[in-house]
């Protein structure tokens, strides 16, 4: 286990980024590209096939040497160096960190109690490979001899939000003979609408739990169950044909009728939101095949080696990390928009947001002591150029700083005449525009009357970072949800906070396991909760009960 830096109020870094904070908190973007005429070719860098211009940010020179300084102080390079040995860094858990073994190719060594976890990670892409091409290829059939053309991956968070956004955004390599569907809130409504144009004869369910017991999925794994039963005159023998399972509770996964040799598995290393380059991502594979999977990974691996290997002054996902501390903790910025304009990237900032979110979303320190200082913003975010119809108003002319990450390719996979030049013309207007915004002075120019100018200036001095690729392909992919998986690292390791756990999202989970009873009960219980939730579950029963 890596030893915790010093307290983060104590590095001379953050004091002295403190003091300098103090003097160019109101220095404007305008300033300091007047007076550097090569800012925007300085401040930009390119690795691993991405291009990141970071110019448009309210940092000098010497915001950057401090915020390179407090992550050296911070003990980052040692940090890294522990993750990818695997040590047991999840510090509450007491577990290794060990999504990037996911990604690792075959003759590397990465141990895990004295264990090299890359052969079992191999062997189970090698069965995953095998079972997409026979599913894909027809080899793998349905209980009636009827070829899968449907596959539903059931599952909730990292089992769901990083499968459906890969499909999403990878939908142009996929298979357009098949369908595919996601099914992850408890909400019958979401099991149905899935559904209800279905065959049973021709769908496949992945059902992915780690544990097969969460509550959600395996609520709606035994719909699936009932559902698929149901056209097949309750052939229980049909099970076998029509569901697989991503977990490692084999008996369990027996128990609901699976055969175990369909069952994929991955490791207790490999957290929820860091798992779709796993066999969690069986949907995905099946969708785009193994080798545009593999083609992922190997972008994974790419940023995952630039990450790892590259000086700080030049590494992507640090530089990255390092800004989002700047504004969190000193601009008091709480969100960050994420703007990808792709609009097969739609489900990107959803996907960010649980990976930022429940990462860093944290209120002590590794070592149990309160912070004392804010952790994980707030991120959000929708496709350009949807979103500058609606939002950007606010990040325009609102009150609020909110830092914007734009996401852009070079070439589109669907050229459509001069569509794409648009698309690109609006990603450098927006950060041109956020920038430098337009003064009073340029307003009445224009020839407003003097009543509208101040309804019509932007103030500017609004930060922003542009990432350009080439085009969306699955290596491309692989290296942006990598580019910011290392990101959250990073922040996570200058706030001195475990980005790995997610004890959060318990609490609700147990209590709703005691209100079901109370809910559903023929004789009213004795409730012990507060006035408002015994009032509510009261509500329900009554409802419910009128309408029985």
């Amino acid at each position: 286990m890596t030893v915790a830096a010093e307290p983060l109020a104590e590095r001379p870094a953050w004091k002295t980024l403190a003091a300098h904070f103090q003097k160019i908190e109101r220095l404007h973007l305008r300033e300091l590209f007047g007076a550097d005429a090569r800012r925007g070719e300085r401040l930009a860098i390119e690795a691993a096939g991405i291009y990141l211009d970071y110019s448009k940010n309210r940092v000098t020179d010497e915001t950057m040497i401090l915020l390179l300084q407090l992550a050296q102080q911070s003990g980052l390079r040692a940090r890294i160096d522990a993750m990818f040995s695997g040590e047991k860094i999840n510090a509450s858990e007491k577990r290794a960190v060990l999504h990037v073994a996911l990604r690792t190719p075959k003759d590397r060594s990465i141990l895990v109690d004295g264990e090299n976890v890359v052969p079992p990670v191999h062997a189970v892409l090698d069965r995953m490979s095998d079972f997409s091409n026979r599913v894909r290829g027809g080899v793998w059939r349905g209980h009636t001899g009827k070829q899968i053309r449907n596959v539903i991956n059931i599952g909730i968070g990292g089992s769901d939000l990083g499968p459906v956004m890969a499909y999403e955004a990878l939908k142009h390599y996929s298979d357009r003979a098949m369908t595919f569907r996601f099914i992850s809130n408890v909400d019958g409504t979401d099991f149905v609408e899935a559904t209800c144009d279905l065959d049973p004869a021709e769908t496949l369910f992945i059902i992915s739990s780690k544990t097969f017991t969460t509550l959600e999925t395996m609520t709606n794994a035994k719909s699936a169950r009932n559902w698929s039963l149901a056209g097949f005159g309750a052939d229980e023998k049909s099970i076998a044909r029509h569901f697989v399972a991503v977990s490692t509770n084999a008996q369990e996964v027996a128990k609901f009728g699976i055969d175990t040799a369909n069952m994929f598995g991955f490791w207790d290393w490999v957290g929820g939101r860091y798992s779709m380059d796993s066999a969690i991502g069986l949907s995905t594979m099946l969708g785009i095949g193994p080798n545009n999977f593999h083609a992922m990974l190997g972008g994974f691996h790419e940023m995952d080696e630039h990450f790892r290997t590259t000086p700080f002054e030049r590494n992507l996902p640090v530089l990255m990390g390092l800004l989002a501390i700047w504004y969190n903790n000193f601009f008091g910025a709480q969100t960050v928009a994420v703007l990808p304009y792709e609009q097969y990237l739609k489900r990107f900032p959803a996907y960010l947001q649980q990976l930022t979110m429940e990462s860093n979303g944290k209120r002590v320190t590794l070592e149990g002591q309160p912070v004392g200082y804010d952790t994980g913003p707030i991120f959000w975010g929708e496709p350009g150029t949807n979103g500058q119809h609606s939002f950007y108003q606010l990040i325009h002319q609102g009150t609020r700083l909110i830092p914007c990450d734009f996401i852009g390719f070079h070439k589109t996979l669907n050229q459509l005449g001069e569509q794409h030049d648009m698309l690109v013309a609006n990603i450098f207007a927006q950060g041109e525009a956020l920038a430098f915004g337009k003064t009073a002075d340029e307003v009445k120019t224009e020839g407003s009357p003097d009543w509208l100018v101040p309804h019509r200036v932007f103030e500017g001095n609004r930060p922003s970072n542009t990432i350009l690729l080439e085009q969306l392909t699955p290596a491309a992919l692989g290296k942006l949800v990598a580019l910011y998986e290392h990101s959250v690292f990073t922040q996570g390791t200058i706030w001195g906070i475990d980005s790995f756990d997610q004890w959060g999202v318990e609490l609700g989970k147990v209590l709703a396991q005691r209100i079901i009873p109370e809910l559903t009960s023929e004789n009213e219980p004795k409730f012990g909760h507060d006035s408002s939730t015994n009032a509510l579950i009261r509500r329900y029963r009554e409802f419910r009960e009128k309408s029985s």
